[in-house]
């Protein structure tokens, strides 16, 4: 699992090229006549994938470009705007992740008041009059319009008056039979299961974000770690975790990182703290992406700083073995 996971997130940035349009901003005339994948795409799992790798093939045939459509923020966060953290990804992820699946263009509806409110027939127009879209792909799932008023049958029919092909895509399963969603993903991270998350993403959730200035505690320790906040992204278990960590320079390293709240230290701050194995060198104010491999343990509250000492040795350790095993 390690290793195929290494592989995986070495292989995400070296998709082509692509631009990022929004909503407000519109389609240039080199895009128009698109085929649009239309969804949320958070977490970008197997099931959003076969939902891209459709529009993807069917523009590749048709001879036009293929683009990704996605929307920021979330509609829950519209809707509900106290509810918790629940981000798989920021812009910046999925859009690595579209240009590796091979799009040509990420298209980000801002979604507002004004985009919630319109109805059905209104968002369809707006596909193929204002981005000039042949066609759609989505999961049978998605809704769109005012009050949820628009399915894929909807669709299909007022896109073939317009000239817009729509198509959906079954949701993928698993081998349990179970189709692949974001909830599951989320409850996995939630209850720790990194494996299960990795499985149904098809590579480790990883977080992004800025290295911030630390107290240093973990430099005074033998431990030196890169700090950063977890912003909007879902709250995974608490705990230690073998990581991959993706450095400005696109090399990655394995680590041990603590997500939490530091129970050792006063006061507590939620943050993902992460120490690279065999690194030397200032990561302040870089962007690191975290991939969590493995869940070690819980957060603990040690004794004292030589039991915490101790137990960072051992963490290391295990960490080393799970990142890079032995060769038979």
């Amino acid at each position: 699992m390690a290793q195929w996971g290494w592989r995986a997130m070495a292989a995400a940035p070296i998709g082509r090229r692509m631009e990022r349009l929004t909503s407000e901003g519109g389609v240039p005339a080199h895009l128009r006549g698109a085929v649009i994948a239309l969804g949320n795409f958070d977490g970008f799992h197997l099931g959003h994938q076969a939902v891209v790798a459709r529009a993807i093939d069917r523009a590749r045939a048709q001879g036009r470009p293929a683009i990704v459509a996605t929307f920021d923020p979330h509609p829950v966060r519209l809707f509900v705007p106290d509810a918790p953290p629940f981000r798989l990804t920021t812009l910046d992820q999925r859009e690595r992740l579209f240009a590796a699946a091979g799009a040509d263009a990420m298209l980000v509806f801002q979604f507002t008041r004004e985009l919630a409110s319109r109805s059905a027939e209104e968002f369809v127009a707006m596909l193929a009059q204002d981005f000039g879209a042949a066609g759609v792909v989505t999961g049978e799932d998605f809704t769109f319009g005012k009050g949820r008023g628009g399915n894929i049958a909807v669709l299909r029919d007022l896109g073939a008056k317009l000239g817009l092909f729509a198509e959906a895509v079954a949701p993928v399963v698993d081998e349990t039979g179970e189709a692949i969603s974001s909830s599951r993903i989320r409850d996995a991270l939630v209850a720790g299961d990194c494996a299960t998350a990795t499985r149904l993403l098809s590579r480790p959730f990883a977080i992004e974000g800025v290295v911030i200035d630390g107290d240093k505690r973990g430099r005074t320790i033998g431990f030196p770690t890169a700090n950063v906040e977890l912003a909007n992204y879902l709250r995974p278990a608490y705990g230690i975790y073998a990581v991959r960590v993706r450095l400005p320079n696109e090399r990655v390293m394995g680590g041990a990182a603590s997500l939490g709240i530091r129970p050792m230290f006063d006061p507590p701050k939620e943050l993902l703290e992460t120490y690279l194995l065999d690194f030397d060198g200032d990561l302040y104010g870089k962007t690191l992406e975290v991939a969590l491999v493995e869940r070690l343990r819980d957060e603990e509250k040690f004794d004292s700083l030589d039991a915490l000492v101790a137990q960072m040795d051992a963490d290391v350790a295990r960490t080393r073995a799970i990142l890079m095993p032995a060769r038979a």
